[in-house]
């Protein structure tokens, strides 16, 4: 390692789980839709190739330890035990082999279940409440097996909905499938497993939670008996496998619970109903001593999802204090997972705070990130914006469960900005058989991502923008402070093109595409913003306008559309100390689908905890000196007194020209997307090219 990389040296030092030596301090967390096992597809249980091809590149990057997304005991689809498809423990010894290799150590995550915290899907949802269509489904999904509870509540996803109580006997059956999987994993050679979890609100977190469990049984009540699930489970896996055999728990330290679907923010002042500090210190001992050999930590549940998925309005290193201080508490080794900065998470390490980084997503967009930091090419690594539109895009809005498309909710762990990850097949890369000459006009995210893809595939290509920058308008999208990652990615881009002979023209408007010398032409011309026919909407300004700071604002703003371009901007505004107000027409705040839970959860919650007027089924009526006027859903009229309005009421697309034999037109010029629909559209093209 060079000099400069002195201050990650720490990362590079060995460690030991149980006897298993792990030869650098970067974990590779799980995450869904990376499971060896492919249990979300309708065929049932088999060994994933295309994640075992996901874990081998990164295993040849650099990784320490690699933890795959969940592995259910039982089949999603089909109900079969993992532990009853010996053929797929096979596949994983082979897999094993090529992992060791590279001098990495896997563990497997095995997962008790998810309860009240299963995404049901708006599809399957009203399937699962008749009571007939639940019993024709049932040797296929066992829906009332998947949402089982330690006792009746409500569903996250479908309020309506209420979850079945688990009996004892599937308790047992549990712990017992537990133990099997364990032996076959390490018949298989792996080097661990991982129990999911006492973490997230997830089954064995419900029942550790004194809010979700109120059974009179031994698996409810006490403290003993609340844990007693998770001990046995470790108990269990200890019986078969030998004490010796790495055993880790997947752990929330503190649940940062309200209430039912209520967070906290972070540093509120807020009373806890979930797991609080003191439990955890309590609760993290009483599970090293029932045999666990790692704590595999950050903090949250589904209802304060934000804390173990964060978007980009948490702050970096969210959950370090929290897992540095039960680290006190225990013997074995406590990793820390959540928006982790490689350099924050060095120096933990030194200072013995923590003893290993867990890092996700960023693993997704750029498999090669720690051989970049090895070498030091910082400035090639390419970001996680954390914006969980490929990865995990699980969206809910006010009485929908989980809205997003089946066949996305079975697609887990793709990435927005790399679409190769977990689709090596479709986005595959090949030269072209023909060099062409390929103009590109645009140089927003889809232009430029466009330009990458043509010139690797060795077309000669030439990038037109009319500004005199590139970036388009994720400009204005990556202006507000807690935007650091997009300006991050708009940079990457920029060196990136530098690296290959692409021709960029700034500051050159293409108005006719027939005088450009190419065989091929992509438009990349992205959208325009919509107007609203309202009086006095031509004294409101543009969403873009102000991102870009062409338009100061007063103090009190109402932002016309709650959408997430229009929270965004409240919540910079809020974080500005100035006092927004949201007016929308839907019942709820961001109601698009393939926006995460996670991220719309935490300014939902922040809007409501920091008292920021949200007027939701309300309509614009007139923009006016001082106020507007709008209407609510009873047709009763009121004003907002304003110093400025801003408007982010939807963009419609602005191609410059129409499709044609060898003119293709992609991103928001061709339909209003996000960057994943701009970046994965742009392959679609260019790889036919």
């Amino acid at each position: 390692m060079s000099d400069m990389n002195k201050k990650y040296e720490a990362l590079f030092t060995p460690w030991k789980v149980g006897n298993v030596e792990i030869k650098n301090r970067i974990v590779m967390c799980p995450m869904g839709g990376t499971s060896l096992f492919g249990w979300f597809e309708l065929g049932g249980c088999h060994f994933d190739k295309e994640a075992a091809k996901l874990f081998l590149e990164r295993a040849n990057n650099n990784v320490g330890l690699i933890i795959p997304g969940i592995a259910p005991l039982r089949d999603t689809f089909w109900g079969k035990w993992l532990w009853q498809n010996p053929k797929m423990f096979d596949e994983l010894k082979e897999f094993m082999d090529e992992i060791h290799k590279t001098g990495a150590k896997l563990f497997v995550q095995l997962t008790a279940g998810m309860g009240r915290s299963w995404a049901i899907t708006e599809l399957v949802a009203p399937l699962h409440k008749n009571k007939v269509t639940r019993a024709l489904l049932k040797p296929i999904l066992d829906t009332n097996h998947e949402l089982a509870c330690p006792s009746p509540q409500p569903s996250r996803w479908a309020h309506d909905i209420i979850c079945p109580e688990m009996t004892v006997e599937q308790i047992h059956e549990i712990i017992e499938a537990f133990a099997k999987t364990a032996k076959l994993c390490m018949d298989a050679g792996v080097d661990g497993v991982e129990v999911h979890a006492v973490h997230e609100g997830y089954l064995l977190d419900q029942f550790a939670i004194e809010f979700f469990n109120k059974r009179q049984d031994e698996y409810g009540g006490s403290f003993e008996n609340r844990y007693r699930f998770a001990a046995e489970v470790v108990k269990a896996i200890k019986a078969e496998c030998g004490q010796d055999y790495p055993v880790s728990l997947r752990y929330s330290v503190e649940s940062k619970m309200k209430g039912f679907c209520e967070g906290a923010m972070p540093g509120e002042d807020y009373v806890e109903v979930g797991r609080n500090m003191e439990e955890s210190e309590k609760a993290a001992k009483y599970l090293q001593d029932a045999g666990y050999d790692m704590l595999n930590a950050d903090n949250g549940t589904y209802d304060s999802w934000y804390w173990a998925h964060p978007p980009m309005y948490m702050p970096e290193n969210c959950n370090l204090d929290d897992v540095a201080h039960i680290k006190k508490f225990v013997d074995i080794p406590v990793v820390c997972a959540g928006r982790m900065d490689a350099e924050v998470g060095a120096q933990a390490v030194a200072e013995g705070r923590i003893d290993g980084v867990g890092v996700a997503r960023q693993f997704l967009v750029d498999p090669e990130w720690i051989t970049k930091l090895i070498e030091d090419r910082i400035e090639d690594i390419k970001p996680c914006i954390c914006c969980h539109s490929g990865c995990f895009n699980f969206s809910s809005s006010r009485g929908h469960a989980n809205t997003q498309d089946l066949t996305d909710t079975m697609g887990l762990a793709r990435c927005a900005l790399n679409p190769k990850t977990m689709q090596s097949k479709k986005y595959n890369l090949k030269p072209a058989k023909k060099v062409k000459k390929v103009a590109i006009v645009g140089g927003g995210i889809g232009g430029m991502e466009a330009a990458l893809v043509c010139a690797q595939r060795g077309h000669t290509v030439t990038l037109y923008e009319k500004s005199g920058e590139l970036g388009g308008v994720f400009v204005a999208a990556a202006a507000p402070s807690f935007k650091e990652k997009d300006r991050a990615l708009i940079a990457w881009y920029i060196r990136q093109l530098s690296l290959y002979p692409i021709e960029v023209k700034l500051n050159t408007e293409v108005t006719d595409i027939n005088a450009l010398d190419a065989d091929e032409i992509i438009i990349a011309t992205g959208a325009k913003a919509r107007r609203i026919p309202v009086k006095g909407a031509e004294t409101a300004i543009e969403a873009v306008d102000y991102l870009l700071g062409k338009a100061p604002v007063g103090d009190k703003v109402t932002i016309i559309g709650g959408g997430l371009t229009g929270c965004e901007i409240a919540y910079d505004l809020f974080l500005q100390g100035k006092h927004p107000s949201i007016v929308e027409m839907q019942d709820d705040l961001i109601t698009t689908p393939g926006i995460c839970l996670a991220n719309t959860s935490y300014l939902r919650d922040c809007f409501k905890t920091n008292n920021v007027p949200v007027h939701l089924e309300t309509a614009l009526v007139e923009i006016c000196d001082g106020y507007v006027t709008v209407r609510n859903k009873d047709g009763e009229t009121f004003q907002i007194p304003s110093d400025n309005v801003i408007l982010s009421v939807g963009y419609n697309p602005a191609p410059l020209a129409p499709k044609a034999k060898n003119v293709h037109v992609i991103g928001d010029a061709n339909k209003v997307g996000n960057l994943r629909t701009v970046i994965w559209g742009a392959w679609d093209v260019c790889m036919k090219i």
